[in-house]
């Protein structure tokens, strides 16, 4: 069957270039194609990499620049990117942002300048200011400091960036993460890792180009769109795997049903589907045989790559994994072993981290150690991995939640546990590898880490920032719809050169 994906890669790399060079319609490049034996695009890769590298009108994907987008736009310093991100939250004054001013507030009713204007999500009334009830520390030669919830994080303060001058525009957490991953607050955007899928493709044929793991007992509160495709072809939305049972669902063979039974099934449903495309032209069916040939091929691939119980013991024992349990270090554990697999895009939701304080599962005294326990060892034993195993300076790491969190209690209904509500004006994430210069801290917020006051970052700079990393002018990375040219950034975005090393 190789020789054969060979020699349809070949004439479909041909058919493309004649079509790019004669300026022809992606339906007279079909209609071509088809006498060629566009039947045989579904026994194999060659139907996905003429979408995802040069064949961009078989998709109908490629910016108006023409670009090969096999290729960024200029030299990246990443070549795959690990997302770590807290749903719900974290609060930046007790992990990454220390403010000692609040101690003297502790308890007193809020200055009047943080309450106009200003638009709470619950807080009510005139709130009282809260101090972190926990220490910071310098750490490392660079002197950053890091709350003592998170020691595994503190060994590595030289290699991070702390970026303490995030802000959004949104204060609930569905359209915060969707403006962060997609660029946009509202539901029908391609994710952040779909664009980078679109513009780069996929390094290894048997396993997705985007991969998501889930921990914390839900899904985001946007839901699957965070790594959904929207309007680019399906072929890069992320696909969601799982650490324990099977990896991903309903890839399993059924009972009687052998692997050669179940790949001429896929070659029969490939000439079916192609047949189809030639009739309507319709670039969305060559995107289904693709999805039914990787599927197929990662009935092998994955269950190998996701089973963490061949790692040694101290390795699992590093991160705190357990194998055949669904936890966030054996996401972690999972995300070292697909970058190395050259997975482009890892993505690890967790949640847990809405510490509004209604109760003691959801306060900053109960819930927010617990979230660190279960998270900075896996998290430093990653970031330890990464640079042992020579990944670390190509693979961009981030660690972030979708807004900040205010400087008041929020004390809803009366609750006597201290918690903080949503707060969009600012909030620290950290990066790390990938070009990021490391051991330093960028931005600066006020004395009561409620406004920012030095170098403000806007979530579509971070999206401009991550794609500059990984090679791409973000406003030339684009995907014309209904109309109009969309990218990530949408009409805004700027890179932040203080992050870049």
């Amino acid at each position: 069957m190789t020789d054969r994906h060979d020699a349809i890669e070949r004439e479909v790399r041909r058919e493309a270039e004649r079509a790019s060079l004669l300026g022809t319609t992606r339906r007279a490049f079909l209609g071509r194609l088809g006498t060629a034996g566009i039947g045989a695009l579904g026994l194999g890769w060659a139907a996905a990499d003429a979408g995802l590298r040069v064949g961009k009108d078989a998709f109908g994907v490629g910016g108006l620049d023409g670009l090969d987008l096999s290729r960024p736009h200029f030299a990246p310093k990443a070549r795959r990117i690990i997302y770590l991100h807290m749903a719900g939250s974290p609060p930046h004054h007790d992990l990454l942002d220390p403010k000692p001013a609040l101690n003297d507030w502790n308890g007193k009713k809020c200055p009047e300048e943080l309450l106009d204007p200003e638009n709470f999500a619950f807080i009510k009334g005139h709130p009282e200011m809260l101090a972190s009830p926990y220490g910071f520390a310098k750490h490392g030669e660079s002197g950053t400091e890091i709350s003592e919830l998170l020691p595994g994080l503190a060994r590595h303060a030289d290699r991070i960036a702390v970026v303490r001058s995030m802000h959004t525009d949104q204060f609930n957490h569905a359209p915060a993460q969707l403006l962060l991953y997609t660029g946009s607050p509202r539901l029908g955007r391609p994710s952040m890792g779909s664009w980078i899928s679109y513009g780069l493709g996929s390094e290894n044929r048997d396993l997705p180009a985007y991969v998501v793991l889930v921990s914390g007992g839900k899904t985001p509160s946007a839901g699957k769109s965070v790594w959904g495709s929207g309007f680019l072809p399906s072929v890069h939305q992320g696909v969601q795997c799982r650490s324990s049972g099977d990896p991903v669902l309903f890839t399993r063979d059924p009972a009687g049903i052998d692997r050669g039974t179940r790949g001429a099934t896929i070659d029969a449903l490939a000439e079916l589907n192609a047949m189809q495309c030639e009739r309507n032209g319709d670039p969305e069916t060559l995107a289904r045989i693709a999805q039914y040939e990787l599927a197929f091929r990662m009935q092998a691939a994955v269950p190998e790559t996701m089973d963490i119980s061949v790692e040694s013991p101290e390795t699992l024992e590093r991160y705190g994994a357990t194998p055949g349990t669904a936890s966030f270090a054996n996401n972690c554990l999972l995300a070292r072993r697909l970058v190395e697999q050259d997975v482009r895009f890892v993505q690890l939701f967790d949640w847990g981290w809405d510490t509004h304080g209604t109760n003691p599962s959801d306060d900053i005294v109960n819930q927010l150690p617990k979230k660190c326990r279960e998270t900075d060892q896996p998290i430093a034993a990653l970031l330890d991995d990464l640079a042992e195993r020579g990944l670390l300076d190509d693979t961009l790491v981030i660690w972030s939640g979708e807004f900040g969190r205010t400087a008041m209690n929020e004390r809803r209904n009366g609750s006597t546990h201290l918690g903080r509500d949503h707060h969009p004006h600012c909030f620290s994430i950290w990066m790390a590898g990938g070009g990021v210069r490391p051991g330093i801290v960028h931005g600066e917020t006020c004395e009561f880490g409620s406004r920012i006051v030095r170098d403000p970052v806007h979530v579509h700079d971070l999206q401009a920032t991550v794609l500059h990393l990984l090679g791409f002018d973000h406003e030339r990375l684009i995907r014309r719809h209904q109309g109009r040219d969309f990218r990530l950034t949408d009409v805004h975005g700027i890179v932040v050169p203080g992050l870049l090393a």
